[in-house]
C-alpha cells in the first residue's frame, strides 16, 4: 500500500486531534508542528490552516515557522534517513565519492526520497566524529571510515535499481 495515499487519507483525522491539544495556546505553535510531524512524519499544507485557526494566527505566520526551522518537513519524508557527512575531515577522506555512490546506490538526489519512501538522503555540515571520516549516518547509526565497498553493503540489495 502507498504510505503517501495512507497519509493523506488519515492526515485530516490525526491533524484535528493534535490539534485540538493545543487550541487557543499560541505558545504551543512549535510543540504541536513537531507532535504532527512525529505522527505524519511530516507537515502536510493541509494542516496549516486549521492549525492557524486553532491557534488564533494567520495561515502565513504558520508557513513562516514551518519554513524557517529546518527541522520541519513539508513532504513525506522516508522512514529511514541517510546523512552523509560534507565536513572538512570527511571532505579530505573521500566523502564527496560517498555520496556520490549513495546517491547512486539509492537513485535520488540530496533532499530527495526514495519512491518507496524507504529512505531520504540529505547531507550534513559535521556529524561531529571526524576521526572516523568518511561517515554517514543511517536512521540513529553512525557508520565510520566509509569505502565503496561499506557503501554497497548497506545498500548492496537496492543495487542495480535508479
Amino acid at each position: 500500500m502507498d504510505k503517501s495515499r495512507v497519509t493523506l487519507e488519515t492526515a485530516s483525522t490525526r491533524i484535528e486531534n493534535i490539534v485540538a491539544e493545543y487550541r487557543d495556546q499560541k505558545w504551543a505553535l512549535i510543540p504541536l508542528l513537531q507532535k504532527i510531524q512525529e505522527e505524519l512524519g511530516y507537515i502536510p499544507p493541509e494542516a496549516i490552516q486549521p492549525i492557524a485557526k486553532a491557534l488564533d494566527l494567520f495561515p502565513s505566520q504558520v508557513q513562516g515557522v514551518i519554513t524557517f526551522y529546518t527541522q520541519l518537513y513539508t513532504t513525506p519524508r522516508g522512514k529511514m534517513v541517510v546523512r552523509v557527512c560534507r565536513g572538512t575531515a570527511c571532505h579530505v577522506r573521500g566523502g564527496k565519492t560517498i555520496l556520490k555512490l549513495v546517491k547512486r546506490h539509492l537513485g535520488i538526489d540530496e533532499g530527495q526520497t526514495t519512491p518507496d519512501f524507504e529512505y531520504t538522503l540529505e547531507t550534513v555540515a559535521c556529524i561531529g566524529v571526524c576521526a572516523l571520516a568518511p561517515n554517514m549516518v543511517i536512521g540513529g547509526t553512525t557508520y565510520g571510515r566509509m569505502n565503496p565497498k561499506k557503501v554497497a553493503q548497506l545498500f548492496g540489495e537496492r543495487k542495480g535499481e535508479g
